[in-house]
């Protein structure tokens, strides 16, 4: 079994640490950008998701308005453990609002309820929840109350309620971290290793997948939101 806890400070390190090697561990689940461990790109986009989740952690300031909230199943065996995550960023100005930005949970207790009882303490705090998740995502939630509202390039918008707020929410700008030194290090490390013919081709496939998973999500949302005529 697990307990849940809700953080609106920086999580201590071993906490923060946990929710860091999640994201990296399940990075194709939970990123736009749903990469294969064989394109040499996936090193660099682990590393951006990776830090764009340490900034949000870091931007938790303890008000109950901080632009980040997180939610974490602890083991109720090893409280030390993190079973899962839900990190949410409440709306500025929509009390009722907020966008599920990341949730992961340990391969091991998947189909155990935890994703679920994270979710439903989010909405008890903000009914109005969005999110946007890979076309493969959908059915899970809308068995979790979801319900597809529009096609959000190669992800699918979703929402506790059938229209979407008209609330702010912080998020980052991912700009920054792509412009950094340490992703351009990165770059440079991974095209003296796999070669510019290689890196081209993967650029490629990114494109092609891309284009692939927006077409999908289009799909998607024209066949729910077509309607059924009897």
């Amino acid at each position: 079994m697990f307990t849940l806890v809700h953080l609106d400070t920086t999580p201590p390190e071993s906490l923060k640490s946990q929710v860091l090697q999640m994201v990296v561990d399940y990075f194709s689940d939970i990123s736009p950008v749903s990469l294969t461990p064989s394109n040499p790109l996936y090193q660099l986009y682990q590393y951006v998701i990776g830090f764009e989740v340490h900034l949000y952690l870091q931007a938790m300031n303890g008000e109950p308005a901080s632009p980040t909230q997180l939610i974490l199943a602890l083991d109720d065996e090893d409280p030390a453990v993190v079973l899962g995550f839900a990190l949410y960023l409440p709306s500025a100005d929509d009390a009722e609002a907020c966008t599920l930005a990341y949730l992961a949970v340990q391969a091991s207790h998947r189909r155990k309820g935890v994703a679920r009882a994270m979710l439903q303490q989010i909405i008890e705090r903000h009914p109005h929840v969005e999110l946007a998740c890979s076309t493969g995502q959908v059915p899970t939630f809308e068995a979790l109350g979801f319900q597809v509202l529009a096609a959000q390039g190669p992800q699918v918008s979703m929402n506790t309620r059938d229209y979407r707020s008209d609330g702010m929410v912080a998020v980052q700008d991912l700009e920054p971290i792509y412009q950094s030194t340490e992703v351009r290090q990165i770059h440079a490390y991974l095209l003296k290793q796999h070669g510019k013919k290689a890196m081209t081709e993967a650029e490629k496939k990114r494109d092609r997948l891309l284009d692939q998973m927006t077409y999908q999500a289009q799909q998607l949302v024209s066949e729910r939101l077509t309607p059924t005529i009897h």
